[in-house]
Order: structure tokens, then C-alpha cells, then sequence
């Protein structure tokens, strides 16, 4: 009788086309997802060889990272930006490879046009030369991110040489209270493991809590799996997996819908199947989560102060203080009440209409305050002409935030949406590093919510109260 498998198992053993004791596997890759900044070097990999693409069909290129979202974003004013943005346009062009560029219907974060195209399926591998391709994991994918050199690899040979990574599985049960959502429940895992909790692991996270998200939650769940060190995240698909897929520009017809759920229906981890590691996390007892320092798992409840520095361990003090110092806060400090002067809602963790939808409803009829610039970034040209059929965004420009067009924008400092040196930030999107919303800014993690009621009271504040019944 076999033994019990896991869903990580049962779709790593069907994509491992070969594999020799003491090395890596040669493991197939059914999609690659190229954007401008990390494909031109694996471009010019295969032309050095005379390569071509193995089978141009199983990639989708779009550009996210480095473009302006201004009005007039056809612009590209910095000049590695718009080489990078030529270079992609013209590769894509020689190799034949799929590409959604500006004003296409279909332009936007990579990580979110994949599954709104419906390309994003259960049971795939996926790779991307970018770390948050865990996002794709929501659907019971294996999706991750690779570096450049191994981009080229796929490209050439639509494989990849790859060790089987650890399995883990974090259980989260519980109902979420209003006013707290998926990222937050994120963000409370990083914080409550660390960093490095999920290193070398691929994660399932199940639970009722997570049975209970939408996709668009799970989505966010699995694309931060990166910031706690694990090589992919993703979730058991199910009836709402099924439900979002179906009728998407790239999901199955007919006759292959029904075969398709059919087998997208097995990928189930097995009774008895054994983890390399068990989390487990009480949704129900979480609050609103922000981060107080420079990396996504310094994080506390939106009620809670800033921890003092010898509350942590000898060898993390050191590390513990140069961030307070950074942020600008002191130790003991409560965090809700802290000013800031930026609000970003956007990211390829936050930018989904579902999360724009939320923010709307907070802002109706309400002004952010004067002091506060606050960019509300769709997640893609399909979202944005989505929002704007709803008059989400009017609601938006009504008060007083800029409605921008798609793109990475300011979740990091590779494009013109930079915060300013000194200036604070909240934000929805997933890191918080030094400088990686401009040099000299200072981040805070949170939802939507959290950003939009912050953005509203001109300092940290918590959403709850807006969706007190």
C-alpha cells in the first residue's frame, strides 16, 4: 500500500522528469512569467547560444516593475528604465513569446494578471525571476522564484535542476474578527515564527480560517511566504478555486472544465501524510497587525507598543536597535498614533479589486487628511477599468488620494513612485527593508484597511472601528 502523500509530493513527483540519488532532480516547469527587470540577461543567454524557446506557449511576459504609473506613464523619463522596458518589448517580439503591454486590457503585475488570465491553474509548477511567484500558490500550484540564470534555463529547456525542498504545513483555525484580514494573519505568522521560520520548506496552509478565505485572501496569505524564508506557499484547491477560474480567458471549456476539476479534485494531501514541520495560529485572537521595524516579522498587534530591546535575545539586539532607530520610534512607544505622511495601497499583495473595493467603501464620503499623499495603485489594467465601472475610483479622487495606473509603483524604489528620504509610510505591500520604498524611507506593513483608516486620522489607526456593525 503507498504511502500517504501530501499536495507538495504528489505535484513535485509528477513534474520530476529524472532523478539520481545524491542529485538534484531535472524538474519540469509548466509556466514561466517574465517581466522586464529580470529576463533581458536570460534573453541574451539564448541568443549567445543560439537557443530558442523551448515552447513560447508556457510563458507570459508583462512589465510592472520599472514603469512610471502617472498619467502619462507612455513616458519613461529614468533611462534604465525605459532600456529595460525597450529591451523586454523587443525580446518578446524576436522569441514569440506572449506579452501584455501598456494599454493591452491585460498590462499590470505579473503576479496578478496570472491568475485573472486564468493561466494559473491546480496541480502546475511555476517560476518567475521574482520571489513573491509564491502568490500563484493560492491555487495549488508549486510556484517559486528563481534567479536569472535559471530563467534562461527554462526558457531554453522548460526544466529546471532542483533539490526537493522540506514540507511544512501551517494550521490556522479560527474566525477573523471585523477589521482584520488575511494580511494581517500574515503578518502575525511572520511575527510569531520569524524571518527564518519557513527556511528551506515548501508550506500548505490549511485550516478553517483558510478554507474560508477568498481567493484573493489566499492569494496574500501564500505570496508573503517568501518573507518567512519558505520556498513556495500554497493552498489545497477547492469549490472556491473552481469558482474563480471558471470562465477566465485561459481556464478550460466544456467538456475539459469537467476533467479538469476532476483532477484538480485530487490534489488533496492524504490522510496520515507526514510534514517535515507543524505550525499552527489562532486566527480569532488577532488584532490588526503593522510592523514597527525593517523586516516583515518585526510585527505587533495595532493595540501593542514597540518592544524594548533587551526583551529579545544577546544576538538579536544589536539588530533590534538599529531598527527602532531607523523607524524613528522609540522603545516602549505605542505604535497606533504614530504620524505618516505617506499611504500606499497597492502591490501584488494588496491590489486586487476585492482590496480596493474595502478601501472605497472605508473613504466614502470621507477625506484622507491634508497632510498625508496617498497613492492608490490597481493591480492591473483589468482592475482599473473594473474599479472605474464602479466609480470606485471617483470615490478615491473624491478624497483627496491619486488614482494611478498599474504597475509595482512604490512597494519598492525601482520606478518614480519613491517615498521621500525621512518621510513615513504605511503600506500594503509585503517588505519593509531599508530604502525599499525609496532611499531613507521608513515602511509599516498593514492591510488595506489599516493603511486606508491610517490615511484618514494622518497616523497609524485601526480599522476596526469601521466595520463595527
Amino acid at each position: 500500500m503507498p504511502l500517504p502523500r501530501t499536495i507538495i509530493d504528489k505535484i513535485w513527483d509528477a513534474h520530476t522528469v529524472s532523478q539520481q540519488d545524491g542529485h538534484p532532480a531535472i524538474f519540469a516547469i509548466d509556466l514561466q512569467l517574465v517581466h522586464e527587470v529580470t529576463s533581458a540577461q536570460a534573453f541574451d543567454l539564448l541568443r549567445e547560444r543560439n537557443l530558442p524557446i523551448w515552447n513560447p506557449g508556457h510563458f507570459l511576459a508583462t512589465v510592472d516593475h520599472s514603469i512610471p504609473t502617472r498619467s502619462d506613464r507612455h513616458i519613461i523619463l529614468d533611462t534604465q528604465a525605459k532600456n529595460q522596458v525597450e529591451k523586454i518589448r523587443d525580446n518578446v517580439k524576436e522569441y514569440g513569446v506572449p506579452f501584455h503591454d501598456f494599454d493591452s486590457g491585460k498590462q499590470g503585475i505579473v503576479h496578478v494578471i496570472g491568475p485573472e488570465l486564468g493561466l494559473t491553474q491546480p496541480g502546475m509548477t511555476m517560476v518567475c525571476g521574482d520571489s513573491h511567484t509564491s502568490t500563484h500558490g493560492a491555487f495549488g500550484t508549486l510556484a517559486f522564484g528563481v534567479g536569472t540564470t535559471e530563467v534562461g534555463l527554462v526558457m531554453a529547456t522548460g526544466c529546471l535542476l532542483q533539490d526537493k525542498p522540506k514540507t511544512m504545513r501551517v494550521t490556522i483555525n479560527g474566525e477573523l474578527q471585523p477589521g482584520v484580514f488575511a494580511k494581517d494573519v500574515i503578518l502575525a505568522l511572520i511575527a510569531q515564527e520569524g524571518v527564518r521560520g519557513g527556511t528551506g520548506c515548501i508550506v500548505e496552509y490549511a485550516g478553517s480560517a483558510v478554507e474560508a478565505m477568498s481567493m484573493e485572501e489566499r492569494m496574500t496569505i501564500c505570496n508573503m511566504s517568501i518573507e518567512w524564508g519558505a520556498r513556495a506557499g500554497l493552498v489545497a484547491p477547492d469549490q472556491t478555486t473552481f469558482d474563480f477560474i471558471k470562465g477566465r480567458p485561459y481556464a478550460p471549456k466544456d467538456e475539459d472544465w469537467d476533467r479538469a476539476v476532476a483532477q484538480w479534485s485530487e490534489l488533496q494531501s492524504d490522510e496520515g501524510a507526514e510534514y517535515d514541520r507543524e505550525v499552527y495560529l489562532d486566527a480569532s485572537t488577532l488584532e490588526p497587525m503593522v510592523t514597527w521595524g525593517t523586516t516583515p516579522g518585526q510585527g505587533i498587534g495595532i493595540s501593542e507598543e514597540t518592544p524594548y530591546v533587551v526583551d529579545f535575545p544577546a544576538e538579536e539586539q544589536l539588530t533590534v536597535k538599529k531598527a527602532i532607530e531607523y523607524v524613528q520610534l522609540e522603545e516602549g512607544e505605542k505604535i497606533e498614533g504614530t504620524k505618516i505622511d505617506w499611504a500606499f495601497l497597492g502591490s501584488c499583495t494588496n491590489a486586487r479589486l476585492s482590496d480596493l473595493r474595502i478601501a472605497a467603501k472605508m473613504l466614502e464620503g470621507k477625506k484622507i487628511a491634508d497632510h498625508v499623499t496617498m497613492y492608490v495603485v490597481p493591480g492591473s489594467e483589468q482592475v482599473k477599468a473594473e474599479a472605474e465601472a464602479e466609480g470606485i475610483d471617483q470615490i478615491f479622487c473624491s478624497s483627496g488620494a491619486d488614482w494611478r495606473n498599474p504597475g509595482c509603483s512604490s512597494c519598492l524604489g525601482m520606478n518614480d513612485d519613491k517615498i521621500p528620504e525621512g518621510q513615513r509610510c504605511i503600506s500594503s505591500s509585503n517588505r519593509n527593508f531599508i530604502g525599499r520604498q525609496g532611499p531613507g524611507s521608513i515602511t509599516h506593513l498593514a492591510s488595506p484597511a489599516t493603511v486606508v483608516a491610517s490615511a484618514i486620522e494622518g497616523c497609524i489607526s485601526s480599522p476596526v472601528s469601521y466595520f463595527a456593525s
